[in-house]
């Protein structure tokens, strides 16, 4: 009697153990599911960031494209208004353009039209040449401000500067900082004097010849065998 009590409070102990292991499993496997079936806050709104950002870089994209297109609209103005230029020194200098700077270092020969004020993409300030004996070929088109303008006149632009200076009447120039210190004849060559300027904010384009440095670079280093032609 005493033996067969013990086996059925042996196989009652069992039958415990093995009912609570099966409603163990059977919660863990309802925490499962559930969790399976009910996203996390994080991947509830993974999908509205993905398409913010996504939307945010769509939008960069679009401006990026305009600005370019804008750009390059710009530039075919410029190349087609400046083209008779190109290789005629002699016709830039009919239209009114004369010697300002002989050749600076990487960057070239200085011919201003004094008749041109403020920014037009078809009408540069500035033409800077290159020489390589008697030919002459144009590199690149400058404009000048007195400060940087508030918006920049063309997408992108970055500019330079050139000190308050007189310039003599063949391309020689002192710097100085008011006029009435300017010699009345270039100190280097002698040359009669031409007028001054204060300090410039300058933008170059190298439309002309191509920059490694950048179309808004004041200095170009393809230019640099023309220093001493």
């Amino acid at each position: 009697m005493r033996r067969t009590t013990l086996i059925a409070l042996a196989v009652a102990g069992v039958l415990a153990v093995s009912g609570c292991a099966a409603r163990s499993a059977a919660s863990q496997a309802a925490a499962h599911q559930h969790a399976a079936s009910a996203p996390s806050a994080a991947a509830a709104t993974a999908p509205a960031n993905a398409m913010t950002g996504h939307q945010h870089d769509l939008a960069a994209l679009t401006a990026a494209a305009a600005a370019h297109q804008g750009l390059a609209s710009e530039l075919a103005r410029a190349r087609l208004a400046t083209a008779r230029y190109a290789t005629s020194l002699r016709a830039a200098k009919a239209d009114g353009y004369q010697i300002i700077t002989r050749m600076i270092p990487d960057m070239g020969w200085h011919f201003l039209n004094p008749a041109i004020q403020g920014f037009d993409v078809r009408k540069p300030a500035i033409l800077v040449y290159e020489r390589h004996g008697h030919a002459w070929q144009l590199g690149a088109l400058e404009w000048v401000f007195t400060e940087k303008p508030a918006t920049p006149p063309l997408p992108g632009a970055t500019y330079g500067s050139f000190g308050a200076a007189c310039h003599y009447q063949d391309g020689t120039f002192v710097f100085r900082t008011v006029q009435e210190k300017c010699p009345s004849s270039s100190p280097e060559s002698g040359a009669p004097f031409n007028f001054w300027h204060p300090d410039l904010v300058t933008l170059h384009v190298w439309l002309w010849y191509p920059n490694p440095a950048g179309l808004y670079s004041g200095t170009n280093p393809y230019v640099h065998p023309f220093n001493r032609s």
